[in-house]
């Protein structure tokens, strides 16, 4: 079996579940690739490795690797999406993080998890891309790509920007605001979900607008079709504003028309049957918790 693992950084969490990793690669006859900056971050900081094979790049993947093992939150696991691309890899996220809707095998329960993978005990769902593309500019790289979610919001300044909001050819509305999350479903528990945003399951072919802290208070967040095209544009009393693709920020000048599509290729997420979305949500969000007993 061979497998990719990343991590953004070093802990002793951290430490523990490469530790853990390593032991069950040895007895099953495991190949970790890790990522390079990863790689040296464990060689700086302990001594529990020999020579590894790494990766660097989405170049240096391809159709051979069985799965991709991320170590932290869900950020880092969002952060493995540009390198596992359109290869077709399940990803699949060791939470050391807090809440963790996507990084969702627990470190305690690692071996056991472990097991399961080994025997293929395990489902994958594909989920929705969001492509970017800012007209006449190179300010986003061969990867312009968003799993979570595509923010647009106001750049040093505490006024609010304009967001010239455009579906399928068709005007929609300027939302007067500090920002505007266009969201997938897998990140309608995230920022979106965090600025008032509806909660959509991962399945579902649709995408949501929500502005954050609009000045128009009957301006609301909005589901639509995944396949709608969305076309936006700022302006404001700045010279530019912020663009971020998940956790990746640029600056782009206002006026720029910004495009925003669903991508050509999904992401693999694999997750276990007691890990499902919508145990999730009730463990995660409390549902039907009763607080009075807390």
């Amino acid at each position: 079996m061979k497998i990719a693992v990343y991590s953004q950084s070093y802990d002793k969490s951290t430490k523990k579940v490469m530790q853990d990793l390593l032991d069950i690669g040895n007895q099953h006859n495991i190949k970790f690739y890790l990522e390079s900056g990863f790689y040296t971050l464990l060689n700086i900081n302990s001594n529990i490795l020999s020579a590894e094979n790494t990766f660097s790049s989405h170049k240096d993947l391809n159709n051979s690797f069985d799965l991709m093992i991320t170590i932290g939150g869900d950020g880092t696991l969002l952060r493995s999406v540009s390198f596992v691309r359109n290869l077709d890899i399940p990803i699949i996220g060791i939470n050391t993080g807090r809440l963790g809707f996507l990084a969702t095998i627990n470190q305690d329960l690692l071996k056991p998890e472990m097991s399961k993978i080994l025997l293929g005990k395990y489902r994958i769902e594909k989920r929705t891309l969001l492509e970017v593309k800012i007209q006449g500019s190179k300010l986003i790289n061969e990867f312009g790509i968003a799993l979570n979610e595509v923010t647009i919001g106001r750049k040093n300044t505490t006024s609010m920007i304009k967001i010239k909001t455009i579906l399928d050819g068709e005007y929609l509305n300027s939302y007067w605001a500090d920002g505007l999350i266009i969201s997938t479903p897998t990140g309608s528990t995230g920022y979106s979900l965090s600025c008032g945003g509806p909660i959509m399951s991962p399945l579902s072919q649709t995408l949501s607008l929500t502005p954050i802290a609009p000045h128009n208070l009957n301006a609301r967040p909005l589901i639509i079709s995944d396949k709608t095209k969305i076309e936006l544009s700022v302006s404001g009393r700045e010279k530019s504003h912020l663009l971020s693709l998940d956790s990746r920020i640029i600056s782009v000048e206002n006026e720029s028309l910004i495009t925003i599509q669903k991508a050509s290729f999904k992401i693999n997420l694999a997750y276990f049957d007691e890990n499902s979305f919508y145990k999730s949500l009730r463990n995660k969000l409390l549902w039907g918790e009763d607080r009075r007993n807390l």
